[in-house]
């Protein structure tokens, strides 16, 4: 995988607007909702944008961007070419093309696109910088060299520009230049991470062991909930004989990530040299749960039987492995001694006999007779070589024993994309809440049935027949590109309808389409009229307190909170109204307010798992364990089954 996965930092937001009558609301509203990082449904205004006006280059560009932010290179390397086929003076769509052509290792033709960006704008920072980026991933070192001289000339405060240099350097051998530019970088941003990131890699290959430390501590300062930080620094704790820190290390790693393998294996042989068996062998058996096919996991494990006097089951493993390498001679010599413990004598002799022939015929004819080497589940061995390169038995065996990173930090990736506001994906939430409930003209799988706390409004709603469809108390959920189409068609039949309309019924519809398709000030104006028709109704103010919150402008945070304490002066039943305050002010960092709203809802409703499970991670904020378990575990209960993971992960 290439260094360089961020995203491009020209913004879509700042693309420059036209001054187009039909398509102009339709590409304002995408913009906005590409804001809130709902890409999918950005695209699918767009795509309204390029029906009204295909020759438009806008919508193409804006279209390629997001497509770009969902990973999809290849869609977006066709909507830029789009876009410059209908306008080829917008230099900011060669950015993006250059950008993701270099996602996709076309770095040749991205370098074409920057050339032709620079034509435009020869001084232009990010062209100069993809550019010098794409040059060295070429190994077109002098020309990288010249690419970054300029780009440095020009922008001698350019952290990032030191930051990238220097790891070219470093890659090609120079550690000198690479320790200078990286320092350099550093210098100009103590908060920018890769430099950090960079120069530990550069002081793990130099066994500067405590000038890594220094640089990963500083790294986890800055990101402190980044699984791989602690995964990388728990190696170099090893590599200074902490085996205590190491070990909390790893812990936290798979607190943050459960299932981390490499964190599971690697905390197992730490375990294992301490002589604390017993754990040791339940890290290998989880490792072996997640990925059966880990030969290294199978081989500890089979070590650790054979030190406990579980025979049969370490010549179980050993014959596994044998099985699939049969020409690994130390898994022989393993089952040797297994027969020995077990007191078969004539199958040890003859294990040990058939691991010294394939010795000896490795040692008279390497080429012919080549013994089995198996590959390191990481992919490579921790001083950046292939695992599958020549390594003597010694060494293939030391590298059993000794603990691997996650990946090298040579590999680690440049995040730039931190400048760029609100892409949820890239933050630092590892544990999502249970979602709000919106009134939504789509039935979702867990939207309300009948219960002793329905929505008693909205269903007297719905049987009065008010408008063609039925509405729903869903929590909230990305809807398909299909039902977004459908929504569409459905949006503008229901504006013609309300444009001679004086029934709060229509209005209440239009609201909630509009809501759904995150146009949050047209579903503000409608609901806004249906409550001037019909003032205090609870359902128009639910579906209003959600039409404020997708707005993204956190001022609208109190006035959603004020909505649904009208609607529950309305109907004090109304449990959703509370547990969605809660969400509200937990996402602020009000925990204290969040209880409040959680423990009403579970006072309308003690059964009522979204808020159990809320609270419960409202509890962990607050460091309560005893009372968020039993809230977790009452979820659980309930059917949240991600609550059985986090009380793993809690209890590990």
């Amino acid at each position: 995988m290439k260094w360089l996965t961020a995203v491009i930092l020209a913004f879509a937001m700042a693309f420059p607007a036209f001054a187009q009558t039909d398509a102009d609301q339709v590409i304002a509203i995408g913009r906005n909702v590409m804001s809130m990082d709902d890409y999918m449904l950005s695209i699918q205004y767009f795509n309204q944008a390029i029906k009204a006006k295909p020759y438009l280059a806008e919508p193409y560009y804006l279209r390629a961007f997001a497509k770009m932010q969902l990973e999809d290179y290849e869609g977006a390397e066709q909507d830029c070419s789009l876009s410059i086929e209908r306008n080829k003076f917008l230099t900011e769509t060669y950015k993006l093309r250059g950008f993701v052509r270099q996602q996709l290792g076309k770095d040749s033709l991205a370098v074409t696109d920057y050339d032709e960006g620079l034509r435009y704008n020869p001084q232009d920072k990010y062209f100069l910088f993809y550019k010098a980026v794409a040059e060295g991933e070429l190994h077109r070192y002098d020309a990288a060299d010249s690419t970054y001289s300029s780009l440095l000339r020009l922008y001698p405060r350019f952290e990032d520009g030191f930051a990238a240099r220097g790891r070219m350097n470093a890659l090609r051998g120079d550690t000198v230049q690479a320790l200078a530019d990286v320092t350099h970088a550093i210098e100009l941003s103590r908060t920018s991470i890769q430099p950090y990131l960079i120069r530990a890699d550069i002081r793990v290959r130099q066994k500067n062991w405590e000038g890594a430390l220094e640089d990963i501590n500083e790294a986890i300062r800055l990101k402190p909930r980044d699984a791989d930080y602690y995964l990388n620094r728990a190696f170099i704790r090893y590599n200074l004989d902490d085996f205590q820190g190491a070990l909390a290390d790893y812990n936290y790693t798979l607190e943050l990530e459960p299932y981390n393998t490499a964190a599971l294996f690697n905390r197992a042989l730490l375990r294992y040299e301490v002589r604390d068996l017993n754990r040791a062998a339940a890290d290998l058996e989880e490792v072996l749960r997640l990925d059966p096919e880990n030969f290294h996991a199978r081989y500890n494990r089979g070590l650790i039987n054979l030190e406990r006097g579980n025979n049969k089951e370490a010549l179980a493993d050993f014959q596994s492995i044998a099985t699939r390498y049969p020409r690994f001679h130390p898994a022989f010599y393993a089952m040797a001694q297994a027969y020995d413990h077990m007191g078969q004598q004539q199958l040890a002799v003859k294990s040990m006999l058939h691991a010294e022939n394939l010795i000896k015929a490795y040692v008279k004819n390497p080429e012919k007779n080549p013994l089995d080497r198996p590959t390191i589940a990481a992919g490579k061995a921790n001083d950046g070589r292939q695992a599958d390169s020549a390594e003597s038995e010694e060494e293939v065996m030391d590298r059993f024993n000794q603990l691997v990173t996650a990946g090298n930090a040579s590999e680690t990736q440049l995040a730039y994309n931190d400048r760029i506001k609100g892409r949820v994906q890239d933050r630092d939430v590892l544990i999502e809440i249970e979602p709000m409930f919106m009134v939504s003209l789509a039935d979702g799988p867990a939207s309300l049935k009948s219960t002793s706390n329905y929505f008693r409004e909205l269903e007297d709603f719905n049987n009065g027949r008010y408008i063609g469809q039925k509405l729903y108390l869903s929590p909230v959920a990305d809807l398909t590109p299909e039902s977004y189409e459908s929504l569409f068609s459905l949006a503008d039949k229901l504006a013609e309808t309300t444009a001679h309309s004086d029934r709060a019924a229509d209005w209440i519809a239009l609201g909630v389409a509009r809501s759904m398709l995150k146009d949050s000030e047209a579903a503000v104006a409608a609901l806004n009229e249906a409550l001037r028709l019909m003032p205090g109704y609870s359902v128009t103010l639910m579906a209003r307190a959600y039409a404020r919150l997708i707005s993204g402008d956190p001022r609208q945070a109190p006035l959603a909170v004020a909505d649904y304490d009208q609607a529950l002066k309305a109907n004090p039943r109304l449990v959703y109204a509370c547990h969605n305050k809660g969400n509200i002010y937990y996402n602020s960092g009000d925990y204290t307010s969040a209880l409040s709203a959680y423990n009403e809802a579970l006072r309308l409703d003690p059964a009522f798992a979204p808020a159990l499970y809320n609270r419960g991670i409202t509890y962990l904020r607050l460091g309560n364990k005893r009372q968020a378990f039993a809230d977790l575990s009452k979820a659980g209960e309930l059917g949240t089954l991600s609550a059985y993971n986090l009380l793993k992960r809690m209890k590990q």
